[in-house]
């Protein structure tokens, strides 16, 4: 196997009940990613992992397959996404069908577009990197984070008090939306952000977390632009 697409979509999301099959512009969100990574034409399948009988039933009418049910103890609050993909490439090393990447896709991916799916896995596939992850910069300089004591503003980095945000190194945060890893070193080193880790930059206007309803209302009102653009 080439390649696998992996959707992690567990049932327990707090903050934002039932996030990850809400509606999202008049289809369950996870559908987009699912939708995306079908059109790539890059995956051998399409893999939602999960707990919830809802989000299976809902994956699986928007075409992608769900394999097996997630243990309970991947499906807790502590489990990391390394514990699904491990749980997941487990599955595929007992039926002898290691794929050569995996692509961890988030199921609130509404920006993962298949033109970037197939662009980034051009730039790991061609490279010597153990994967690749989306990264977008700080809006503002973090050396300047101010943080709060007892009620007085203070300077977390006090040496970058005085400088001009235009003279400091651009900063990089995790998007959230998608890694595409070589299994072979992931399963070597457990770990998705490794020694040899490419950054696919992403401009602002193309990735929004979703931890809130504010966050949900800014990924619909990006994309009502991105659309509107096209």
């Amino acid at each position: 196997m080439k390649a696998i697409a992996i959707i992690p979509a567990r049932a327990g999301s707090k903050r934002i009940p039932g996030k990850n099959i809400r509606d999202f512009k008049g289809l369950p969100i996870i559908s987009y990613p699912i939708k995306y990574a079908k059109d790539s034409g890059l995956f051998n399948e399409v893999i939602v992992s999960t707990e919830g009988e809802n989000i299976a039933n809902i994956a699986s009418q928007y075409g992608a397959t769900v394999p097996f049910i997630r243990s309970e103890e991947n499906a807790s609050d502590t489990a990391t996404v390394t514990d699904v993909l491990k749980e997941v490439l487990a599955y595929y090393q007992l039926k002898g069908m290691v794929p050569e990447y995996i692509c961890c896709i988030y199921p609130t991916s509404v920006f993962a577009f298949p033109e970037k799916l197939r662009d980034a896995y051009q730039v790991i596939s061609t490279s010597k990197a153990s994967s690749l992850v989306t990264v977008t910069k700080y809006l503002h300089p973090i050396q300047r984070a101010l943080y709060m004591d007892d009620g007085n503003v203070k300077f977390k980095l006090p040496e970058f008090a005085k400088a001009r945000t235009q003279d400091l190194e651009v900063m990089y945060h995790d998007t959230a939306q998608f890694y595409w890893i070589r299994t072979e070193d992931f399963l070597k080193e457990k770990t998705i952000f490794t020694q040899n880790t490419l950054g696919y930059v992403l401009d602002d206007m193309h990735c929004q977390d979703i931890d809130l309803e504010s966050d949900w209302k800014l990924a619909e009102y990006k994309f009502e632009l991105l659309e509107h653009s096209k």
